[in-house]
């Protein structure tokens, strides 16, 4: 059983009902196939076991759901919170106060890691979920019942998984492990910032001169900018392929660039022409105080690189941690080519990790 609701007044009235409620099971249905921000087409919650579908296009930017989420004492129950915290932003620009992922806390209560939903509900709960509706169009109107049962389900079980993997971490000790880290995830999603240094990424652009690289970081952050300014994705704009491609070898004309960005959906007209002058334009003395891209690992990198891991395997193995919770290779490399503590790793992995690490490393 579930309610639908559409309008503002309803939605107020129906959380005002539950106001005593100090856990509330979240989750979002959106669309993403050819926009840079997520459309969120609804947003499902459980407050004691009562479930509320919420028609997002109707209803707007929800005050009343904001207000009662910025509360500390509320506790909101998400799972694989990442990309749902991304469609709220409309509604939940800095985010609930406090998250409960369970997809977080199943990992460190040992019950495994990046489970999906209905894994999660298998493994724990011993209740079946259907998949049927992975992949609906959310936002059409009228949603039919198995959408609508499809979308209730995806709420229905969070107060309990809550319940269960939260006594499960106080026994282990690890409920600080998880508030924190859910404070890191909604810090990275709510506050996140167009990166200032994009080619760091595109580690095959290690071999360029320094300053092909600040070309690059150039041609990476105009696309950033052009993608919002536009709402469409960027590989619609520029693939990164094409973007090393073009920088390493410049078009002679417009005539070039557009035969060489052929099927590119959105880089027609001016934008190509502007594309053509961020390419060609004159780099100024700003711009060539880039942050280099990462070579590839040499030999001892590589070999001490090893060693490292094994010192992680070893501290995970003995928590019952998964390795790439406790600590992704990504930041090992990070200590291992610039010899300093990532930032990721700061808060209760440094307790852990830094004295076995850095000894290792020095």
């Amino acid at each position: 059983m579930h309610h639908w609701i559409d309008r503002p007044d309803a939605l107020d009235a129906w959380l005002a009902a539950r106001a005593d409620a100090t856990v509330i099971g979240l989750d979002t249905e959106f669309l993403r196939t050819n926009t840079f921000r997520p459309r969120l087409a609804l947003v499902q919650l459980d407050i004691g076991g009562d479930v509320a579908l919420l028609d997002a296009p109707r209803l707007g930017a929800m005050p009343a759901l904001a207000a009662r989420l910025a509360d500390a004492a509320c506790v909101c129950v998400m799972h694989g919170a990442g990309e749902d915290l991304e469609a709220l932003a409309g509604v939940l620009p800095r985010g609930p106060a406090t998250l409960f992922d369970t997809q977080l806390a199943a990992a460190f209560a040992g019950v495994g890691f990046g489970l999906s939903y209905q894994r999660l509900v298998a493994a724990v709960l011993g209740i079946e979920l259907p998949k049927s509706e992975t992949r609906s169009d959310w936002l059409a109107r009228p949603l039919s019942a198995a959408q609508l049962d499809y979308a209730a389900q995806d709420v229905a079980h969070l107060p309990e998984l809550h319940a269960r993997l939260a006594q499960r971490l106080a026994e282990l000790g690890r409920s600080a492990w998880l508030a924190e880290d859910c404070r890191r995830l909604v810090a990275r999603v709510c506050e996140a910032q167009p990166d200032p240094q994009p080619q760091r990424a595109l580690r095959a652009a290690a071999r360029f001169a320094p300053e092909q690289q600040a070309r690059l970081r150039r041609v990476l952050r105009w696309r950033d900018t052009k993608a919002r300014v536009l709402d469409k994705p960027r590989p619609w704009i520029l693939d990164d392929a094409r973007a090393l491609n073009l920088v390493a070898d410049p078009p002679q004309d417009e005539d070039e660039l557009a035969e060489r960005c052929r099927g590119l959906r959105a880089l027609r007209g001016a934008l190509r022409q502007e594309l053509f002058a961020v390419l060609h334009a004159p780099l100024a003395a700003d711009e060539r105080d880039v942050m280099p891209i990462p070579a590839p690992l040499t030999g001892a990198q590589l070999t001490k690189l090893a060693a490292l891991r094994n010192e992680v395997a070893a501290i995970a193995a003995r928590l019952a941690l998964p390795e790439s919770l406790l600590c992704p290779r990504r930041h090992l490399e990070t200590l291992v080519a610039e010899g300093r503590w990532p930032a990721a790793l700061e808060g209760w992995r440094k307790e852990l990790l830094y004295e076995v690490l850095m000894g290792a490393e020095g």
